[in-house]
């Protein structure tokens, strides 16, 4: 029977979850690396066993944690970013003078095919790679050094890269997301980026229709479809069927269309989940009603999930990394909230069950399906 791993970052430490096929009963382990900031935890598609961890504070900066046995136990590789400035390859934090400011790692991105090769996406936006299982990260300049990057400006929490897709029907096709640039895609491995934000509209901005500014808050994909995206706008659910040249707002009747995460059905690639909350300002749910949002239609006409969940005073929010799914049938789906609750459904989202109660803060979660 196939079982699943649920790996949980937040804010004093990671958790790994684990369950059996019916997702009934729960195993909690951790906290691993107690009291630190856990932005992270991502596992390697190439090696079930392989996870790596980003690990953070301010007093003592990025640092790299990787496991080898499926987060039983953990070793801190180096943690050497390097990037490529006007005088050549240095050390983000040597002390170079420069005006982009290394502050965290916010998602980490394993190779499909590769279990030592990652992507990491930087606050402020940059793109780093390791093929060396996490010994030494190398930034990817191109798209740093774009010709709009000077226009970038953070969102409120921060200018960061959070969002890394790799394209599973081709492998020099990537995107990234930008808080608050906006979506970016790159048809030669990285090398060079087109801008891919045509139909977006930002009213906080001074040109609404920019190329770039846009804060985009997530972007999903399934891999059926590689393709057709869907987009976590401030403000506006959106969707591309043409690789991002063009996006139309596919909002519909949620109750808001600001919010952070989006998911996509691992076996319905029509059916999409956001967890809307009130505004830009008020991060928490509508009416203090904790609903999952689901569409079959990809969009447009959205369907209010809420048993499990509660509906009266509730004022947590769901982050943008907070949000997984596992690959089993019936479909199981996951997320996290600021309140220390990891949710879990094991029919699709038509049911939810609080997996934990008392977690710190959840930045993120992340879910392996192991046979």
């Amino acid at each position: 029977m196939s079982s699943v791993r649920v790996l949980v970052g937040t804010r004093k430490g990671a958790f790994v979850l684990s369950s059996d096929g019916t997702r009934q009963k729960w195993n909690v382990d951790g906290p691993h690396f107690g009291g630190w900031e856990i932005y992270h935890v991502k596992g390697s598609p190439a090696d079930p066993n392989r996870l790596y961890a980003s690990q953070t504070s301010g007093w003592f900066g990025q640092i790299m944690q990787r496991s080898d046995d499926g987060g039983k136990t953990w070793t801190t590789v180096d943690n050497k970013f390097v990037y490529d400035g006007p005088t050549g390859p240095h050390l983000w934090y040597d002390g170079t003078p420069h005006p982009w400011e290394f502050k965290r790692v916010w998602h980490l991105e394993p190779s499909k095919s590769d279990p030592d090769t990652v992507y990491a996406g930087a606050e402020d936006a940059a793109l780093f790679r390791t093929t060396d299982g996490g010994k030494s990260w190398h930034e990817m300049p191109g798209l740093r050094t774009h010709p709009s990057a000077p226009q970038w400006q953070p969102g409120a929490g921060g200018m960061c890269l959070h969002t890394i897709i790799q394209d599973p029907a081709n492998a020099k096709r990537m995107y990234v997301a930008i808080s608050a640039a906006g979506a970016f895609r790159s048809d030669d491995g990285g090398i060079s980026w087109n801008p891919i934000n045509r139909g977006l509209r930002s009213a906080q901005i001074p040109d609404q229709d920019a190329e770039v500014g846009h804060c985009v808050h997530r972007l999903a994909m399934h891999p059926s479809r590689p393709n057709t995206l869907f987009m976590q706008k401030h403000w506006d659910v959106m969707r591309t069927d043409d690789a991002g040249e063009n996006w139309r707002e596919v909002s519909g009747n949620l109750p808001s269309d600001f919010g952070f995460p989006i998911e996509v059905h691992a076996h319905e690639p029509e059916t999409v989940y956001v967890i809307p909350i009130k505004s830009d300002s008020e991060h928490y749910p509508p009416d203090s009603k904790l609903r999952v949002y689901r569409s079959r239609t990809g969009g447009g006409e959205w369907e209010a999930l809420t048993k499990g969940l509660p509906q009266r005073d509730c004022y947590v929010n769901v982050l943008r990394d907070a949000t997984s799914s596992d690959a089993l049938d019936p479909f199981g789906l996951y997320f996290g909230t600021t309140g220390g609750q990891v949710y879990a459904s094991n029919d699709a989202g038509d049911t939810w069950n609080a997996i934990v109660h008392d977690l710190p803060a959840v930045l993120s979660v992340e879910v392996q399906t192991l046979s």
